[in-house]
């Protein structure tokens, strides 16, 4: 029997207007970890999805096992052996563990068999899980631990991992990369995508880059620096943020004992939150997905309405303000859920930009949009966060995840806020625009703003803050100097162990 397990050949996808992949090919061998790069826009998402049967190439082949294979949905392509844990998981709240992996399974056992089979695979891959939990309690490692099992249960031959460890602290990561070096052992091949080139050099085999929808190169990663990784996925090579020293000026913005009870069934509620930013100062917030991070920046957008005196801007009581309000005063943010809550999908990028920033940067004239004016500030976010689209016409959804995710940053960023709240502010971009974003925020403190920057990257909060604190069920630690603490703490702090600091920060 071959080594080689799937082989692509020259696979092509095009939509109108963009060559998503031309005539890529490469080889995954059986027990092989093997990564998939490119920056944002490369073409990695319509690759796998014609791996997993979501999109039918225009031409090229694939053999699976020696044999055409061809799936037309992701049923058929589960039945050939290829599962797949996408970056957003697909489960329902309000059901059970054991009914999430129903719904998810071709042909699902009994109840009593499954919830057998749920504990038993769990435990022998290192990643136990309560088959009659409610979705809805579990945290965001336990929930991707569903999605894996699901897969697991299945046998599958080849698994597809789309950004894996974006919600996971360290200890989590590094159960999950056991599970993944047991079941390469076992011979299963695990295609591996994540901008986190430092767990590509530590787990995969191979990799192939991808840029513009051609395959451009390939490497062994252990034996290549994250780096070189990154200038082979864009090209050419890029500055990494430089943290200069900063005059950190008057308190911008104070938080005292913030309690608000979340509106979502299975939301998290804040308790007893205290803090404050100054001028000129970037505060970290770490913390695993659910805890709370979405109901803060709510409390601190005006989303959410507080008691008055809970926030306070320049001095000022401003808990019971609207976003509107917060907005002129000078506090902007941007939320983590890019479309739906940060963009309007149907909306174009100019549209998107009067939504936010209509007061803020004059863009309204006697009550009507100043169309003009829109456009100029929309090509200045585009050529600034060097965001890939057509025009400022483009409707918002039609972008990539992290073109998108430029586009909102530097429409905030270019409305020069006295206090930015961004909630993860590179998730799903690549090295080298992540490099850029961290650098811009560094820029906008340095002009003197304060800057709270909520993230599960802790490599991120580790580069651009000066304080952290870590936020978890809803409370927040002590705040500490970043350069005191290392990454084992902050794990423990994220964890739940709010002690684990140094010196707190006053």
């Amino acid at each position: 029997m071959s080594d080689t397990l799937l082989e692509i050949e020259g696979l092509t996808k095009a939509y109108p207007g963009v060559v998503a992949n031309n005539a890529v090919s490469f080889k995954i061998n059986r027990g092989e970890v093997h990564a998939l790069l490119g920056e944002n826009g490369a073409g990695k998402s319509t690759l796998v999805k014609m791996i997993y049967g979501l999109v039918k190439p225009d031409s090229g082949t694939m053999t699976l096992n020696s044999g055409i294979f061809e799936p037309d949905s992701p049923n058929a392509a589960r039945a050939a052996g290829v599962a797949m844990v996408f970056q957003h998981f697909s489960l329902f709240d309000a059901l059970t563990v054991a009914e999430n992996i129903a719904l998810g399974m071709d042909n699902a056992p009994k109840p009593r068999d499954l919830a057998k089979r749920i504990r038993e695979v769990s435990q022998a891959y290192g990643l136990p899980l309560e088959p009659n939990r409610i979705v809805g309690t579990l945290s965001a490692g336990e929930r991707q631990r569903v999605e894996i099992i699901r897969c697991l249960l299945q046998n599958p031959k080849l698994l597809i991992m789309d950004e894996p460890t974006s919600v996971l602290t360290p200890q989590e990561v590094e159960i999950l990369f056991t599970t993944l070096r047991q079941l390469k052992a076992e011979g299963t091949a695990i295609l591996y995508i994540s901008h986190k080139l430092e767990e590509i050099r530590a787990l995969c085999d191979t990799a192939t880059i991808l840029r513009h929808g051609e395959k451009v190169d390939t490497c062994i990663p252990a034996e290549t620096t994250a780096r070189d990784m990154a200038e082979m996925m864009v090209g050419a090579s890029f500055a990494n943020p430089v943290k200069a020293d900063r005059v950190i000026g008057a308190t911008l913005l104070s938080v005292k004992s913030l309690n608000s009870s979340s509106k979502e069934p299975f939301g998290t509620s804040l308790r007893d939150i205290s803090f404050e930013v100054k001028a000129g100062e970037i505060l970290g917030i770490g913390g695993v997905a659910g805890n709370g991070q979405d109901e803060l920046l709510a409390a601190l957008s005006g989303e959410m309405r507080t008691a008055p005196a809970t926030v306070q801007f320049r001095g000022k009581n401003i808990g019971d303000l609207g976003p509107t309000k917060r907005r002129k005063l000078g506090l902007l943010s941007a939320p983590e859920e890019r479309l739906g809550h940060a963009a309007a999908p149907a909306m174009s990028l100019k549209e998107n930009s009067v939504i936010t920033a209509a007061r803020r940067m004059g863009l309204l004239a006697s009550g009507f949009v100043n169309w003009r004016a829109t456009n100029d500030f929309t090509k200045n976010v585009v050529s600034e966060f060097d965001v890939r689209t057509p025009g400022t016409d483009t409707p918002a959804g039609s972008l990539s995840g992290g073109n998108l995710q430029k586009f909102v940053v530097g429409r905030e960023v270019l409305q020069r806020p006295e206090v930015l709240v961004i909630n993860q502010p590179t998730w799903g971009v690549d090295a080298a625009a992540a490099a850029s974003i961290r650098q811009k925020l560094l820029d906008l403190a340095d002009k003197g703003a304060g800057v709270i920057v909520i993230s599960q990257d802790l490599d991120e909060l580790l580069e651009i803050s000066d304080f952290f604190a870590a936020l978890n069920e809803g409370r927040l630690s002590t705040t500490y100097p970043t350069a005191e603490l290392e990454l084992d703490q902050i794990g423990l702090m994220m964890g739940g162990s709010h002690g684990a600091g140094q010196e707190a920060h006053s």
